[in-house]
């Protein structure tokens, strides 16, 4: 197993600044607490030769799971340099994940920021997803914000249709406009290349972006567009769980990471 370079541990109370993530004219007493960082020592299965800058140079790891990782040592996990979660929670408009809740459970309970991503079905409408989203995330203190997780489906057994991008964006409004409205926060938009260029999702403003980008910095991919979280791969070894795992970094230090966090949670 390739581990990487050891980062330094930080523990921090800060008074929020203008620093990572945008401020947040609903919260503006917010104050940044304590965040406990653990540097990364995760492996990858089939790693890549990154070129610039890599992944290891950043502070802050974390992963996204699905009932695909199976059962999760969520306190062997955190302590390897899990400092947030992204969890798979629901579907279209009637699939939950079936593991969702035990890992929402569980990254709690070892300290772990967590929260909840929905994957996109092109054939139901986005208020029916919403709507289902809600039933099943718990509106919890604390929370990262909600994902809208978008991509295309060519192997779906069900829809593999690929509406015009102006449709997309616009189901994707309606999706983040009822998730913001119930959570208080505002979704985060996760994506792929192919989609990000065929759908001009950088057209849709006032969100943070989760970039997935496994051969090249997202830089070089999203013509240096804004973005907050990165994965970076597909086929991670971590500590705590049994098979490969997405994983991803933030895109700032470890104090913005506090600050981003004071500013996006509830």
């Amino acid at each position: 197993m390739t581990c990487y370079p050891r980062l330094i541990t930080f523990g921090l109370l800060l008074v929020l600044a203008a620093c990572g993530g945008r401020p947040d004219p609903d919260r503006p007493d917010a104050k940044v607490q304590a965040v406990q960082v653990e540097p990364a020592r995760f492996g990858d299965a089939a790693p890549h030769p990154w070129q610039g800058r890599a992944p290891a140079t950043y502070a802050v790891h974390g992963i996204d799971a699905s009932r695909f990782q199976g059962a999760i040592d969520w306190p062997v996990a955190r302590a390897a340099g899990v400092n947030f979660a992204y969890l798979k929670a629901t579907e279209g408009g009637d699939l939950l994940d079936p593991k969702f809740q035990d890992y929402w459970r569980g990254a709690a309970r070892a300290g772990v920021a967590r929260g909840a991503y929905h994957f996109y079905y092109h054939c139901r409408p986005a208020a029916e997803q919403a709507r289902w989203f809600i039933r099943n995330v718990p509106r919890v203190r604390g929370a990262l914000p909600p994902v809208l997780d978008m991509e295309w489906t060519p192997f779906s057994p069900t829809c593999t249709i690929r509406p015009d991008g102006a449709i997309v964006r616009r189901e994707a409004g309606i999706f983040m406009d009822a998730i913001e409205a119930h959570y208080g926060q505002r979704p985060v938009i996760y994506t792929s290349v192919d989609f990000w260029e065929d759908n001009q999702m950088w057209l849709l403003r006032g969100h943070d972006f989760w970039l997935r980008s496994v051969a090249a910095h997202p830089q070089d991919l999203y013509a240096g567009h804004h973005w907050a979280f990165w994965q970076y791969s597909g086929t991670g070894l971590v500590p705590g769980i049994s098979g490969e795992v997405d994983l991803n970094v933030y895109e700032g230090s470890a104090a913005q990471w506090a600050a981003w966090l004071a500013q996006n949670t509830r």
